[in-house]
């Protein structure tokens, strides 16, 4: 006679949950492989242990942007441009999340200035892009 048993598997553990140097790391290289959820699992105790992270902040911001979290997103770059508004990822990253809720006027200055503080042609584009989309040219 048989016997059947059931095994269940472990939860998954990232390396560097307790660690913010690690937890950006691990966060940063599961965003670039669009697993947004797994990300903010690892960037929720991280930012519990140390809130006012900048970098853990950014990339809690751009797993909200994946994950169509729009007026998550836009609080979180809002605060950020607030604290440094000379940072063009996130004045783009702004402008990307009021263009994708169609508040094309209130996204083209951050566009417009994240365009000229980096002069990344990605970023010219996007000016185009929503300038069209508002009318504007």
């Amino acid at each position: 006679m048989e016997e059947y048993f059931e095994l269940t598997a472990p939860a998954i553990v990232f390396p560097g949950q307790d660690d913010p140097a690690s937890a950006y790391r691990v966060a940063h290289d599961l965003l670039r492989r669009r697993a947004a959820q797994e990300a903010l699992g690892i960037l929720g105790p991280a930012l519990a242990e140390d809130p006012g992270n900048t970098g853990l902040r950014m990339l809690r911001a751009w797993a909200y942007l994946i994950r169509v979290q729009l007026q998550r997103a836009e609080a979180e770059l809002r605060s950020l441009v607030e604290e440094n508004p000379g940072d063009d990822w996130v004045r783009f990253a702004l402008g990307r999340a009021l263009e994708r809720q169609s508040r094309f006027d209130e996204a083209l200055p951050h566009l417009r200035l994240a365009a000229a503080m980096s002069a990344d042609p990605e970023h010219e584009l996007a000016v185009l892009r929503v300038e069209r989309l508002a009318g504007k040219l």
